[in-house]
């Protein structure tokens, strides 16, 4: 090679040399990121598959969890508008909620709203509910606690005493009322008698409430409570028990035969 074709190479090579150096700094090159990622772009906490490729074809990454580890990608914060961290701000507590048992053990809660999610990394939320054991002890646990004892309607239908004496027969009729209960649970043994056999689970009975019957109150011991179970004895079958729970009640009214007396 001559002394012309040796200078002609070393002119061409400073010249590609030129290019190389002029591409590399002014013309832009395809970038890789979180800009590429598929929807969506960023992802909140930790991570792993929240990933992408630098230019280097390294794998950088673009979650909220890259800042601790120092690996985000390059556009990381253009492309995920990171700004400072906003913890979670929650309000006050609500009341507390009340017992859900109205007799004995059972529990309330409380709970509060959040005024300001997290952003950006920010501490997450505490608990929104609280929940604590509770002792119901409402006005109507006293009546929840009684026992109904019941017989047949055919046992006493207004009976009177014959070894009563005279002056103890006077006494101030007070009309009969109804109640109408539904049966919860029946032990085995009221199969042996064959009223009480009646008693079976969901059957509707009237119980009925004479004068004689009656309390001070002028109501019948263990009559129920609206949408809540009590409980009942059977007074000549040993061993029958069981709760029912209150549906309806009716004034100076008579059940039907084959129903049941408080006594």
């Amino acid at each position: 090679m001559g002394a012309h074709g040796w200078i002609s190479a070393r002119l061409n090579f400073v010249v590609c040399g030129y290019l190389a150096f002029f591409c590399g700094h002014f013309v832009p090159q395809a970038e890789a990121g979180c800009r590429e990622r598929e929807s969506p772009n960023c992802c909140t906490g930790r991570n792993n598959e929240c990933f992408e490729y630098t230019r280097r074809k390294t794998v950088c990454y673009c979650d909220t969890y890259c800042q601790k580890t120092r690996d985000c990608c390059e556009d990381y914060r253009a492309v995920c508008l990171i700004s400072a961290a906003i913890d979670c701000v929650v309000g006050s507590w609500g009341p507390w909620s009340s017992c859900t048992s109205p007799c004995g053990v059972g529990s309330t809660e409380r709970s509060r709203q959040v005024s300001v999610p997290p952003r950006n990394g920010g501490t997450p939320c505490p608990d929104l509910k609280q929940r604590r054991g509770c002792f119901g002890n409402n006005a109507i646990c006293s009546t929840a606690k009684e026992v109904a004892k019941i017989l047949p309607d055919s046992f006493k239908r207004n009976f009177k005493d014959p070894w009563r004496r005279p002056h103890m027969l006077i006494k101030e009729e007070k009309a009969s009322y109804c109640v109408h209960l539904r049966v919860k649970q029946a032990s085995a043994a009221c199969k042996l008698k064959l009223w009480s056999a009646q008693l079976v689970r969901e059957r509707l009975v009237c119980a009925e409430c004479q004068s004689d019957a009656m309390s001070k109150s002028n109501r019948c011991g263990g009559d129920g409570l609206q949408s809540t179970r009590t409980f009942w004895a059977a007074a000549s079958v040993p061993g029958c028990h069981g709760s029912w729970i209150r549906e309806s009640s009716s004034e100076r009214c008579r059940c039907p035969p084959h129903s049941v007396l408080f006594v």
